[in-house]
């Protein structure tokens, strides 16, 4: 018998109480180990789909099931594990005097204790290169070490699906280049939200595109890129010069 899919969006729509609809019937389903990028323009209903992943939002009509498990009020907590978000600012995620403290907050919440929650803290350190500043407090460290960080607060879960918002917001090149070598190393399933086009061609083979609340395209991500029609009229615009069609896919297989 096969497994369910890691994330499964069915019919989802959401009405803020003011009245403004933000998802009008959203499908998606993520497999084990895929890796998908959440492209759109500002206002299409990224940020809403996200929030409703992990039950920060109720769907006004839908569902939300992750790995079998539905995204109601009886099974947060457990939906809370599993699905680990990254936001774009680190800094509202860390807020413990040491790096250590950060990573150990999660798991010291689900019991873990001694030997047992550190070899988890330094475990999820070391999957983003960060276990020799685990006692530094974390405003010492710098924009893309502080992202890094953050990263391991939720690895230290061991969610089965990563959600990172805008990761590549505000990096350096060196520290953009280090973040995609820890995402490409990582097993667990990634929804990746940007508007940084040639990161998600290098991270993730698959992209859906969400606009005006709905899924207007999903398909691999070098054949979404390249379809300048549906690029443009869905405000997505690629870099000066980028031609995904003519550019290797690291991020593939």
């Amino acid at each position: 018998m096969s497994s369910p899919p890691v994330l499964e969006v069915r019919g989802l729509a959401h009405v803020y109480p003011d009245g403004h609809q933000a998802l009008y019937g959203v499908d998606l389903v993520l497999g084990a180990g895929e890796r998908v990028a959440v492209l759109g323009p500002n206002g299409a209903g990224k940020t809403s789909l996200v929030l409703h992943l992990n039950g920060v939002l109720t769907p006004s009509a839908g569902s939300v099931t992750v790995s079998g498990l539905t995204v109601t009020k009886p099974h947060l907590q457990e939906v809370r594990r599993r699905v680990g978000i990254v936001f774009q600012d680190p800094d509202d995620q860390l807020f413990m005097p040491s790096v250590r403290d950060d990573v150990a907050f999660g798991p010291r919440n689900l019991g873990l204790r001694g030997a047992t929650l550190e070899r988890r803290v330094l475990e999820a350190l070391d999957r983003v290169g960060m276990a020799e500043h685990a006692d530094r407090p974390p405003h010492h460290l710098s924009f893309g070490q502080r992202r890094r960080v953050a990263v391991a607060t939720v690895l230290a879960m061991e969610p089965e699906l990563l959600v990172l918002d805008e990761p590549s917001s505000n990096l350096d090149p060196a520290s953009r280049r280090e973040l995609a070598d820890i995402v490409r190393g990582l097993d667990v399933t990634v929804l990746m939200v940007t508007h940084d086009l040639p990161y998600a061609l290098e991270l993730c083979p698959r992209t859906v595109v969400l606009s005006d609340g709905i899924v207007v395209a999903d398909g691999p991500t070098s054949r979404i890129l390249g379809d300048r029609e549906l690029m443009a009229a869905h405000r997505l615009e690629l870099p000066f010069g980028f031609d995904p069609e003519r550019l290797p896919v690291p991020g593939a297989g």
